[in-house]
């Protein structure tokens, strides 16, 4: 059986033996959990961005950065993620399924730890997957580091020592922040699938590509041009084997949602930074291209929407 959290440690490993190359900043709690700051204080990067995106796909997917055309305008980096386990990388890992609350710590958790505390178990069931490793990695997008209390409650939660516990930090507004969720552009896809009743075992492979979002200074800013990324510039092509996509695909983009057509900060301010106010078919990329083998046949829908990304990322010429 895979198992999502070994291949997301050995990664961790990287990033521990070259912590100083990859700007990351590693400490060891008083418990013995370990803690890898990529960007609450430390710098991060690139490099660390990507790494910190294969780890939160438990090591089933390989993300790459490149340089694209943003419309007919200019180049920008480009995250581009492929995966040949799109069901467990997604939904069993990368999905950020687990709300960390410890006193006054918050933080949104990912990565493979969820699969062995099977947050949210619905998930886990549906998809048929659960991890049994004595590690435990996590991803924690949030602004401060965890201290011992919130490292153990994560361990009694996955069922193993405070001192087999992995977590990677960044902030929403971070370099490695803005990649992490760059790299979610097949996730999109996978979970709204999901959330519709497609069964997404059947998907085999999947491959996306979505422009990396500028930093910005303010987190809830940064949370809006993380978000619109994908939802404006997002592109993702599934492979399909089993049939029953094809109703499915038309629902699939961002564009079906009544929210769509403004930046995610706009439309995040007027429901009063509510999440539960927001209609959550806007969480999509914005276009999906699906060959299903089993039909030979390919179908398309929605398109990317380079205006919207540009009043985003509010990128001015000098």
């Amino acid at each position: 059986m895979i198992s999502v959290n070994e291949l997301g440690y050995s990664i961790v490993e990287e990033m521990l033996d070259f912590a100083e190359d990859y700007k990351v900043e590693p400490q060891t709690l008083a418990n013995d959990s370990v803690v890898i700051d990529c960007g609450v204080k430390a710098e991060g990067g690139y490099e660390a961005g990507l790494l910190y995106t294969q780890v939160c796909m438990g090591g089933l997917a390989t993300p790459t950065i490149t340089h694209k055309k943003l419309g007919h305008e200019f180049f920008l980096p480009f995250m581009e993620v492929s995966t040949d386990y799109p069901s467990i990388a997604c939904l069993a890992a990368q999905k950020a399924g687990w709300q960390i609350k410890v006193e006054d710590y918050f933080a949104m958790g990912s990565g493979p730890a969820r699969a062995l505390a099977l947050k949210p178990k619905h998930t886990f069931e549906v998809i048929e997957y659960e991890d049994d490793y004595d590690f435990a990695v996590i991803a924690l997008e949030a602004d401060k580091l965890p201290n011992e209390k919130v490292m153990d409650y994560i361990a009694t939660e996955c069922g193993v020592d405070s001192s087999s516990v992995v977590a990677l930090v960044a902030p929403t507004n971070s370099l490695v922040g803005s990649l992490q969720i760059a790299g979610r552009v097949v996730e999109m896809a996978i979970y709204k699938l999901n959330e519709m009743g497609f069964d997404t075992r059947k998907i085999i492979s999947a491959f996306g590509s979505v422009p990396v979002p500028p930093v910005k200074k303010n987190g809830a800013v940064a949370m809006g041009t993380t978000n619109d990324a994908s939802i404006y510039h997002g592109s993702v092509t599934l492979t399909v084997n089993g049939g029953g996509i094809k109703d499915f695909v038309n629902k699939i983009p961002s564009s079906t949602s009544k929210d769509y057509g403004r930046p995610f900060f706009t439309i995040f301010k007027e429901a009063g930074f509510d999440f539960y106010k927001i209609d959550k078919s806007i969480f999509a990329p914005a276009e999906v291209i699906v060959n299903d083998i089993s039909a030979g046949e390919t179908y398309r829908a929605g398109k990317v929407n380079p205006e919207v990304i540009m009043e985003s990322f509010g990128i001015k010429n000098i």
